[in-house]
């Protein structure tokens, strides 16, 4: 019997549209033959061509991919869940380098922002000729945003604004950093160029987890703004919530390129791998592990198409991606770490993706949400009770 794939199983092709199937396999051409043959590497030197692939990434249209106008692609959101799953399958720094990019700080201004900041920016972001960062999350305020201590003063008619960002993808080699601060009439966010006076993004180092990809810190110390430097449309804490819900879609996807890149090499290590005269693959043991890890990942994209459809609908709701997130990124690292059992200590090296994708998505289990937020988020939605304090 010729083995199937394991999302061939549930007929996954059959449920998405042509040009959506196109976008996804440009983007699987790109991770094969541009990130798989230097990702092993990128990763054990705790480095990777960000601004390099920012360009390649963009001349590709998926950079702001889902957003229109203003040089960006236009694409259905599902054709954007499905490259940040192709992308994922190369590793997690790289498809978090476009979502930072596209649905957090490009998002923010898209959203939020004046016409004014929306030509300045998008254009260039979108062809990865300018990289941006969100500087939400802080020192001691993580799940509770709301806490911020970094604050945006008046000052005349300009913005001065101190504190503290932290991990912060893309941080240190940005060109643009939207900021969140308190303000005397709430939180508010500011677009701010890297190169402003004041401004510093040392980088985060010793990671084990991530490795392909920049994260740093955000400090900054009287940095001055010109009143056209805030953002207009967002006032409170929807304005960057808005935008984690954005990115938590792609992660919906993302995570189960991880999953499905493990349990591909795995299959494909069972069958070459010879014990006791057979190979790996044709003990029960070893079957039953990967059909019940199959079910996990079918049941995963069968979830996030239906997000996918909602999304395009626009009748897509917050919760609802919680129930995504919180699923897909939990079971993807079974996976991860399943698939590592059966490879036994080879699946600790970088020859094989487990060790390096396991790792990456214990990252991805508590960025843009704990798994603990996401059950509260469902929690509140079944009850209609606020948990959270």
């Amino acid at each position: 019997m010729a083995p199937t794939s394991p999302l061939g199983l549930f007929a996954v092709d059959d449920l998405i549209q042509d040009e959506d199937r196109a976008m996804r396999d440009t983007v699987r051409r790109f991770v094969d033959d541009r990130i798989r043959p230097e990702i092993a590497d990128w990763y054990e030197a705790a480095r990777i061509p960000a601004r390099e692939l920012a360009k390649e990434l963009g001349s590709l249209g998926l950079l702001g991919m889902h957003l229109e106008g203003y040089g960006c692609a236009g694409t259905s959101a599902t054709a954007y869940g499905l490259a940040c799953l192709e992308l994922e399958a190369g590793d997690s720094g790289v498809r978090s380098l476009v979502s930072v990019q596209g649905s957090l700080a490009m998002y923010a201004i898209y959203a939020n922002g004046s016409e004014e900041q929306k030509q300045e920016w998008l254009p260039r972001m979108a062809a990865g000729d300018a990289i941006g960062c969100f500087g939400l999350t802080e020192p001691d305020f993580g799940s509770d945003p709301g806490g911020m201590r970094t604050r945006a003063r008046r000052d005349g008619s300009d913005w001065v604004l101190n504190g503290t960002k932290m991990w912060i993808t893309n941080g240190s080699i940005a060109d643009v950093a939207i900021v969140w601060a308190q303000t005397d009439d709430g939180i508010r966010g500011f677009v701010v160029p890297t190169d402003a006076p004041g401004f510093s993004a040392p980088e985060i180092k010793r990671k084990m987890s991530l490795r392909a990809s920049v994260t740093a810190e955000l400090v900054l110390a009287d940095v001055r703004l010109p009143e056209s430097a805030m953002l207009p449309g967002a006032k409170g804490l929807s304005g960057p919530l808005s935008c984690l819900s954005e990115a938590r879609f792609g992660i919906v996807f993302g995570a189960l390129g991880a999953a499905r890149d493990c349990l591909e090499s795995t299959i494909a290590y069972a069958a070459e791998r010879q014990i006791y005269g057979r190979s790996l693959s044709a003990y029960q043991a070893t079957q039953l592990k990967l059909a019940d890890m199959t079910l996990e990942l079918g049941k995963g994209m069968l979830l996030a198409l239906h997000l996918g459809r909602l999304k395009d609908s626009g009748a897509l709701r917050s919760e609802q991606v919680s129930l995504g997130k919180l699923n897909n990124v939990r079971e993807a690292i079974a996976i991860a770490r399943e698939c590592r059992t059966i490879l036994g200590a080879a699946g600790i090296t970088l020859e094989y993706p487990m060790m390096r994708h396991a790792n990456n998505l214990e990252s991805v289990l508590t960025y843009e949400g704990t798994s603990e937020v996401h059950q509260l988020i469902i929690g509140q939605a079944l009850t209609g009770e606020r948990a959270f304090r």
